[in-house]
């Protein structure tokens, strides 16, 4: 018997990911006076994404390193280059690259 969820859940969902959105939005308006901040704001938006199991949508996905989980601003925080049909983003702290498809 397949077991169903209860509406609540998907109302917590949709409240977290309000929430995630919401973190992103404030990581990005404090990073010129706090960068610290900015990636506390992610680390918290990720966490929550992880307790509630939320797919993070694909434009927040670039906005933080896959490897050392810092928020990320181009030509601050990282590099931007078009290379093969694709987007790299290349991380300054952790040295990293990660790479998009672009069409």
């Amino acid at each position: 018997m397949k077991k169903k969820h209860s509406p609540k859940l998907t109302e917590l969902k949709e409240i977290a990911l309000e929430r995630v959105v919401k973190l992103f939005k404030e990581a990005d308006s404090v990073f010129p006076e706090n960068p610290s901040l900015s990636n506390r704001y992610v680390t918290l938006a990720r966490k929550m994404a992880m307790k509630y199991k939320l797919k993070m949508p694909s434009e927040l996905k670039k906005k933080y390193c896959k490897h050392c989980y810092k928020y990320l601003r181009p030509g601050k925080t990282c590099r931007v280059r078009v290379q093969n049909d694709k987007v790299v983003y290349y991380c300054l702290n952790c040295k990293k690259f990660m790479r998009f498809p672009y069409k």
